[in-house]
């Protein structure tokens, strides 16, 4: 009699037990997922970074093919300043070189060079909102975020 009493007090505690692991694997699942989207998010803009280092190779291997050019400035020009529109090698190059930061990070990339001599401070420039935590505004805004590579080359 005794057994039988034993055996009624633990039907559904299985149940139960199986409910609650299933409830702690549940948070756990969803934690995983949080970390996966700011893993991803934190990846898209260490890429970013890692192109416009590429992208300051680039221009400075067009200005080591043509020092001279380099060294008269020719390839300077500021981050505002619009892409040249002339047929020289340092024009053509810089012209280039802005197209391909624009394909590869984005319609607001842009880039500077400033000579100093035989000593150049290449600059690139884009919005990297996306790879970045930020929080959007009332009006669901989001504030741009620019990030700047600076590489600094001596001819």
């Amino acid at each position: 009699m005794k057994c039988q009493h034993i055996i009624r007090s633990q039907r559904g505690v299985g149940l139960i037990e199986v409910l609650i692991a299933l409830l702690v694997l549940s948070f756990g699942m969803l934690g995983m997922a949080g970390l996966q989207m700011w893993s991803l998010k934190y990846n898209q803009s260490a890429m970013e970074r890692g192109m416009a280092v590429v992208q300051t190779h680039t221009i400075a291997d067009a200005m080591r093919a043509d020092r001279a050019a380099a060294l008269r400035d020719e390839f300077d020009i500021g981050l505002e300043a619009a892409a040249p529109t002339g047929n020289s090698f340092a024009q053509t190059s810089v012209r280039t070189w802005r197209q391909g930061m624009i394909a590869a990070l984005g319609s607001t990339a842009t880039g500077s060079v400033e000579c100093d001599g035989a000593v150049c401070t290449i600059r690139i420039r884009w919005d990297d909102t996306r790879g970045t935590n930020t929080t959007p505004d009332a009006q669901g805004n989001t504030a741009a975020v620019l990030q700047v590579v600076t590489t600094v080359v001596r001819l």
